[in-house]
């Protein structure tokens, strides 16, 4: 253990360690930083006196992080934030945000959710914009790094650095196209079926899947797509069936019947997910409460408050 003074240890030493570690080099983190290399060494050496840990080791041609150092890069992160947080103060008016918020989420969420938070938003901010991307199966690294600030998906990573709450719960249901079959009244008529369904990538199932395989329920599987909107184009006209969650039926899969689906499986969950870093965050935490106050009003719409 090192005895070096901590008090020595400041924001240009932590965005060092986290600039080695995203370049994998000394040279590619002095120049981001805009610092000699020979800076980055010195400074180096003080990181390593303050923690007693190499923290870097060679690895072919350039360096690889010791996990002492991935450990350490976690509070960096968490202790940058803090700075700026000191330095800005604590005062937060929705009307002086000038900033793009960026949120992941896939296409169920994205389109029940987003539109309705971004009509809620602009009369209080009306300089935010908000940028969508997909989250597919989320990732710790995609707040971690800065990628989105939210994450809203049935899936939390786990990780210790990133915290979750449950925004709401959905039962799947099974949706047909009525003018060409009427519904599965039993198991057996559900299995002699052919269904389409998500797979995301690489390869990962969706949950109500997952959960009929387990128990051993066989399904034959016409298709398979990226997401559900690529679901309506191919059930309409078809007898094929696909089991989605049935608040979808209030838009993408409008127009078609659903019915219970005949085996019982859990409900599937949803989730606001996002960085640690974010927790005191006044601006973040406004934003939080405004997403939960959309899905009060949506789900109190669907019949679900």
């Amino acid at each position: 253990m090192s005895d070096f003074d901590y008090s020595h240890l400041d924001g240009k030493l932590l965005q060092l360690l986290l600039a080695i570690i995203e370049a994998q080099s000394v040279t590619g983190a002095a120049q981001r930083l805009g610092v000699t290399q020979s800076a980055v060494s010195h400074l180096l050496g003080k990181l390593r006196q303050i923690t007693g840990d190499p923290l870097f080791v060679k690895s072919g041609r350039g360096i690889v992080a010791t996990a002492r150092a991935e450990a350490l890069a976690l509070h960096a992160r968490l202790l940058l934030e803090d700075m700026r947080r000191f330095a800005a103060g604590n005062e937060f008016h929705p009307a002086t945000l000038h900033t793009t918020i960026t949120i992941a989420a896939n296409d169920f969420q994205r389109d029940l959710l987003l539109p309705a938070l971004l009509a809620r938003l602009r009369p209080q901010a009306p300089g935010l914009r908000l940028r969508v991307i997909p989250s597919d199966v989320p990732r710790a690294e995609m707040l971690r790094e800065g990628d989105c600030q939210l994450v809203i998906s049935p899936r939390p990573p786990d990780a210790s650095d990133i915290l979750h709450k449950r925004l709401f719960e959905d039962d799947y249901r099974v949706f047909y196209d009525p003018a060409m079959r009427a519904a599965p009244q039993r198991l057996a008529d559900y299995q002699a079926a052919e269904h389409i369904s998500v797979l995301y990538s690489p390869r990962r199932m969706l949950d109500v899947d997952q959960q009929l395989a387990a128990r051993g329920i066989a399904r034959r599987f016409a298709v398979t797509v990226p997401s559900f909107a690529g679901i309506p184009a191919f059930l309409r006209g078809s007898d094929m069936l696909a089991t989605v969650p049935g608040l979808l039926a209030r838009g993408l899969m409008q127009g078609f019947a659903s019915c219970p689906l005949p085996a019982k499986v859990g409900r599937m969950p949803m989730y606001l997910i996002w960085h640690l870093k974010y927790r005191h965050d006044p601006a973040h935490s406004w934003l939080r409460a405004e997403l939960e106050q959309v899905v009060a009003a949506v789900l109190a719409e669907h019949g679900q408050a």
